[in-house]
Order: structure tokens, then C-alpha cells, then sequence
């Protein structure tokens, strides 16, 4: 099939230097294949979602001249889309109300599927949950990177595909957007390794394809946590003075040994050599980059 990639950012902020690594990974995965990118705003909560962050991710990713193919998916559009995948789950009893709060279950480190023959607490709000115990278990894939992965869902508890304020939840939305899409190939931080059994489990319940997976290294600062928004990580910069370096520095963190030469050169020149020369087989298979 034809390449079709994605890079999929939660406006809750700027896009920072790991952001910039995940969707530059991705972006040269696609356009070294001569495959289409595409960008899906994950905006399912809007709470965490400020006014003018699409906005802004949209600038920053076209100041680093990782343009993108087609019209942005908004999710929070897609509303009838994820509602009819639960319809289909529920008739086929892949999926279960429940009213369970954390407080009662964190204990044992998972959910651990109470409400699986019907509601403990009916009188509650309910949340929406995939059965872990139905389907592929363990789920067996080949990571492109860190290779055959064989990962057992149950001891992960069962997950929620609809929230009890009833926001759809990420493991839902992000497989029904995958195939809706088209996408053949998820490249993303290390981070969501571990989400991939839960979908790959609604994959096969919903008989959806499985793209293949990439997962890439996160970028750790000096004070050992990984970028985020949350651990404020400096947004990316705009003024093309900063971005070509930044840019320099990304291609080095993904273990492409951009020339010397390249530091300061535009962003196009850049990307036309990182193209030419991606290599997925150059990164190393670990958890974290740092950024020394």
C-alpha cells in the first residue's frame, strides 16, 4: 500500500524540542517513502486545549518546513465517527459501562474489569471500557525499532474508550482517525509503546488494518525528565535565525550525523539532505536521548 503517515500533537501547548524530534521522525519516514503526511489535531478535551494552540502548532510546524499533505483533521469534529465505533463494540460486547472511580482499583495497579457482567454502581456516572480479556492476548508485533514486542493487555487492566464526562478517550479516537485516514505507518515517542496492545485489540475488533509501528526515543533534558509540556519545556522558537540550528540539533537526535556544514543552512537545504539520507536503522533502540 501507499505510505500514509501522521503526526498527531494534543494542542495543550507549543510543540518543544521532543515534539519537534517525534514529528520530524515521522515526517522523514514518509517523505524518504515517497508516502503522503498527514496532521490530526488531537483536540478530544478541550479543557487541556487553549484557545489559538492549533494555531500555533500549525505555525511551528511550517517554520521547520514540515509541510503537510491535505486538510487538518480536527477531532473534535469527529464525534459521530467515534460514536459509531462504540456502537459497533457494545453490539459485539467488546466494550462495558462502568462506574468504578480510581480511588477504588489504584491499588492494584490496574482496573481490573468489575463491571464486566454488568455496572457495580449503576447509580454513577459510567465510563465506557474495552475488554482486555476478549481478542488477541498477548498482543505480538514487530516494532521497526525495538523489534518483536509480545505484551499481555490484561495486566494492564481494561482501558477507557469513553470517559464519564462523556469526552472520548484517546485509544479510541486515535485508532478510528487511523483508519479513517488511511494510515500505514504510526512513527511516535516511546512513550505510547505500551498503548499499542489496547489498539491493536480495538484494530481487531473494529476489523480495521494494522499500520506498523516506529516507536522513537524521547528526548530527556539535563535534569533527566522527559520534554514535555508539562515539565515546561521551552516552546520552539519561530525566527529562522534559531530554527536552523534547532533543526541541526534535531536531525543529530535522531542519529542522522547531519553534517557539520548543514548547522546554519536553511531549513529547505536541511530537509532535502535529511531525506536523502534517512535511515531508521541508524537510531539506537533506547528509551530516552539525551539531550548532552
Amino acid at each position: 500500500m501507499p505510505y500514509v503517515g501522521r503526526f498527531a500533537p494534543t494542542p495543550s501547548g507549543p510543540l518543544h524540542l521532543g515534539s519537534l524530534v517525534a514529528a520530524l521522525g515521522s515526517w522523514l519516514d514518509a517523505r524518504a517513502a515517497g508516502g503522503r503526511w498527514l496532521l490530526r489535531i488531537e483536540d478530544i478535551d478541550p479543557p487541556r486545549c487553549p484557545p489559538q494552540a492549533a494555531a500555533t502548532i500549525q505555525r511551528q510546524l511550517e517554520v521547520f518546513g514540515l509541510t503537510w499533505d491535505g486538510e487538518v483533521c480536527f477531532q473534535h469534529q469527529r464525534d459521530d465517527a467515534y460514536q459509531a465505533a462504540l456502537d459497533h463494540l457494545a453490539t459485539t460486547a467488546r466494550v462495558y459501562p462502568c462506574g468504578c472511580s480510581r480511588k477504588e482499583w489504584q491499588h492494584l495497579g490496574h482496573y481490573p474489569g468489575w463491571c464486566r457482567e454488568g455496572p457495580r454502581h449503576p447509580e454513577r456516572p459510567q465510563a465506557w471500557r474495552l475488554r482486555t480479556d476478549i481478542g488477541p492476548n498477548p498482543v505480538i508485533w514487530q516494532d521497526r525499532l525495538f523489534g518483536t514486542q509480545r505484551l499481555d493487555p490484561t495486566t494492564q487492566g481494561d482501558v477507557v474508550v469513553k470517559r464519564k464526562d462523556g469526552l472520548w478517550a484517546y485509544q479510541l479516537a486515535v485508532v478510528v482517525d487511523d483508519a479513517a485516514q488511511g494510515i500505514t505507518d504510526v512513527v511516535r515517542g516511546y512513550d505510547l509503546l505500551d498503548n499499542t496492545p489496547w489498539q491493536r485489540q480495538l484494530q481487531q475488533a473494529l476489523d480495521y488494518p494494522e499500520p506498523r509501528y516506529l516507536h522513537l526515543p524521547l528526548i530527556r533534558g539535563d535534569d533527566g525528565q522527559k520534554l514535555s509540556k508539562q515539565n515546561l519545556a521551552p516552546p520552539l522558537p519561530l525566527d529562522d535565525a534559531t530554527v536552523r540550528p534547532l533543526l541541526h540539533r534535531a536531525l543529530t537526535l535522531l542519529d542522522q550525523r547531519p553534517p557539520a556544514a548543514l548547522h546554519q543552512a536553511p531549513v529547505a537545504t536541511q530537509l532535502a539532505w535529511a531525506v536523502d539520507a534517512w535511515s531508521p536503522l541508524a537510531l539506537t533502540p533506547r528509551a530516552y536521548r539525551d539531550l548532552t
